[in-house]
């Protein structure tokens, strides 16, 4: 039966509901029916895939459709077209069945695939005996969907999808194309509006900004030799080993001659090989997510499954966890599902509807950022996000999520006014919808990814952050102390002779230090948007900031809790971080530069060889305070502890004062060998301190406490006499 000429009209524009019903073959009482359109083409022989002559269609549309009946069942088929002398071969898209089957829908509709990765945006596959790109992307309230791309001349009319009713997915195989292809989708929304071509959500790889194309491509790589290092992690408990994170942004670490960016390849090269000799346990890398715009850092991500094309192909990152993993380090990266951008080629009303993000601004508006918020309460929209964190985990091998802005998840009235938020059901602030995404996204990432840890950054006090989901909290591994460091670098910003009245900015942090499993975080956060770096929050003169922060460092790293640095703080850096430069490596040859690395190159090694240092971190009896209340010197003392291993004693002094005999009380009698003195002058200090060792009787011992600084000293066993 001849469709109505309307049918034939919405075809050829592209708009037609169901282009599959009409394209392809159907069995029919002579055959095989088949329509076509073949663009440019005069005549059309229709073969099978494996070259047998099914007969010839008919030009029966001057735009190129053609029809006829053709031998043999219904199969895919390809098309020999001809004009003026030219041949060319097409591979019928619309004579293929569907890629996707009834489980995928089910588990889709029900929330629970958690193989999404494996299933939408764009894959080389073989199907029905073809090789080509299996599309498909989520638009249940879409009239009309379209894949465009290089590879139809980003023309609508071309390649319009196929649509799973039940899910509101729409896919298509296009054979004969494969991996380098450009595309995104052309979507009419449910008003008929054809909306700003669409960038694929699920897309493995994107072009290089301000292009946005998705790009068709084979995400992490398909021979990994980290075998070891996941084997370890797996089998540990994150929370008793020594973790000390170097947090980088790759786009200003380094930069190449003549370029704005590194590679991967030349990161790994000296990247790695730096945070090795520093004594880091991990990189974490701040997003590096698909993002458009270069001074959000990646915390505006259009992109979330695409390593961003800055650094080069996807391939290139996961080379680069590879390499850090043979070399000992783990790598964390920073994960954000808590907003995104509202650029017209991402998720912002993507079928033309508030699809990702909520409809009324006063839950789906982020007012801090001018981005919106994920609908965290639509099941779609969780599995996205819950994919997302596991897809990183198991396909580029990253050891970890720090997850953004938790606290901004958890409140509805996050930065809002009266009047400017949305009670929930009970009246109250909590957004519960956040909280269970959170719950379920940490459930699926520890279950199915043993030795990956996820790290909130929360920065209120939500009772348990880091309890396990099932017993009703958050089920994170790790919290940021965000307490910590303001309270501390607050300390650290007062004149060493006012110091003695606010003693509890130091003190109070070690009341609730064991409330959560702690990373203690001096991030970028802390040295942009006009806060300067760290070297110049400290009070006083040169000497004085030097002194001071080598003085806080060996605090922080002596102080319960795991430990992340920001890149270029472990030297001083003296100017405010920017995206748009490098570090400043230069300043390495001022002494005093290269003694703090020096300092936080030896704090690491410590830290990390002495368990009394981390295997407690997040225990209180892994603490004991030995001095706690001498306000009047600025002086903090406590010793850290471990089974079978040696204790610590931490000491601080925060005055320019040199105690040359302060009573230190220790917990056993013998000899104490100073491991570490933040004053020893190969690291810029006055060169004062103990000559390598205390001998405590009684329960004390006489020791000098440098001006400005901290010492640790190590148990080394009791003396001859005490034998």
């Amino acid at each position: 039966m001849q469709p109505p000429a309307t049918a034939i009209e919405a075809l050829l524009n592209g708009t037609h509901a169901d282009p599959f019903a009409m394209l392809g073959l159907h069995l029919g009482p002579g055959g095989c029916f088949a329509r076509a359109v073949l663009p440019g083409a005069a005549q059309a022989q229709a073969f099978s895939l494996g070259g047998t002559d099914l007969g010839a269609l008919t030009l029966v549309d001057p735009r190129g459709l053609f029809e006829g009946v053709v031998m043999g069942p219904r199969q895919p088929v390809r098309y020999r077209c001809r004009r003026d002398g030219h041949e060319w071969w097409v591979t019928d898209a619309y004579s293929f069945g569907p890629v996707l089957g009834p489980t995928d829908d089910f588990l889709i509709g029900e929330g629970t695939h958690f193989r999404l990765f494996d299933k939408l945006g764009a894959h080389v596959i073989e199907h029905e005996g073809a090789t080509g790109v299996h599309f498909a992307v989520w638009a249940p309230n879409a009239r009309g969907l379209a894949v465009v791309g290089d590879f139809n001349d980003w023309d609508g009319r071309r390649h319009p999808m196929r649509r799973r009713t039940d899910t509101g997915i729409w896919e298509i195989f296009l054979p004969d194309i494969g991996l380098g292809r450009a595309y995104k989708f052309r979507i009419t929304g449910p008003d008929g509006t054809v909306l700003p071509l669409k960038a694929d959500p699920f897309a493995f790889a994107s072009e290089l900004r301000p292009a946005t194309a998705s790009i068709v491509a084979s995400p992490g790589k398909p021979d990994w030799d980290d075998a070891a290092h996941r084997k370890y992690w797996a089998g540990t408990d994150a929370r008793r080993e020594a973790i000390a994170i170097y947090e980088v942004h790759p786009g200003s670490w380094r930069t190449p001659p003549g370029r704005l960016f590194p590679t991967w390849d030349e990161l790994a090269d000296q990247l790695i090989p730096y945070v090795v000799d520093m004594g880091f346990t991990h990189i974490e890398f701040m997003p590096v997510s698909e993002h458009p715009y270069d001074p959000s850092w990646g915390y505006q991500t259009t992109g979330l499954f695409a390593p961003t094309a800055r650094f080069g192909g996807p391939d290139g990152f996961a080379r680069f966890v590879e390499g850090a993993h043979r070399a000992g380090i783990g790598v964390l990266i920073d994960w954000v599902p808590a907003h995104f951008p509202t650029d017209a080629h991402g998720l912002a009303h993507f079928d033309g509807t508030a699809l990702y993000e909520h409809a009324d601004p006063r839950q789906g508006f982020h007012p801090d950022w001018n981005t919106a918020i994920y609908n965290f309460g639509r099941r779609e929209v969780e599995a996205f996000l819950v994919n997302n964190a596991l897809f990183w985990a198991e396909v580029y091998h990253v050891d970890g999520l720090r997850v953004d802005a938790v606290a901004s998840m958890l409140y509805r009235d996050y930065s809002r006014e009266a009047g400017e938020w949305i009670p929930n059901a009970d009246g109250g602030r909590e957004n519960w919808e956040a909280v269970h995404f959170l719950q379920d996204m940490n459930r699926a990432v520890y279950g199915r990814h043993a030795g990956v840890m996820t790290v909130a950054e929360e920065s209120t006090s939500w009772p348990g952050v880091c309890q396990p989901a099932h017993e009703g909290g958050l089920g994170f591994g790790f919290k940021w102390n965000m307490g910590f460091m303001h309270d501390t670098l607050k300390y650290m910003a007062r004149d060493p002779v006012h110091r003695r009245h606010h003693h509890d900015e130091i003190t109070f942090g070690l009341v609730y230090a064991f409330a959560e499993n702690f990373v203690l975080p001096l991030s970028h956060d802390e040295v942009v948007h006009g806060k300067g770096s760290l070297l110049n929050k400290m009070s006083g003169d040169d000497w004085q900031k030097f002194a001071t922060l080598r003085a806080y460092y060996g605090l922080m790293w002596g102080y319960p809790g795991k430990k992340l640095l920001f890149m270029g703080q472990e030297f001083a850096q003296a100017r405010e971080w920017s995206e748009a430069r490098e570090l400043d490596w230069q300043l390495l040859g001022d002494h005093r530069h290269a003694g703090m690395q020096a300092w936080v190159r030896d704090l690491n090694h410590a830290y990390r060889r002495c368990p009394a240092l981390h295997a407690r971190d997040c225990e209180g009896d892994g603490f004991q305070w030995l001095v706690v209340d001498d306000a009047l010197a600025s002086v903090f003392a406590w010793v850290r502890l471990a089974p079978g291993a040696n204790s610590v004693a931490v000491v601080s002094n925060f005055t320019p004062t040199l105690h040359g005999q302060y009573r230190l009380p220790l917990p056993i009698d013998g000899v104490w060998r100073e491991v570490l003195n933040s004053d020893a002058a190969h690291y810029g200090g006055s060169g004062q301190g103990n000559l390598g060792a205390v001998t405590v009787s009684d329960g004390a011992a006489l020791v000098v406490l440098p001006p400005l600084a901290t010492v640790m000293f190590e148990y080394a066993g009791a003396t001859g006499a005490q034998k």
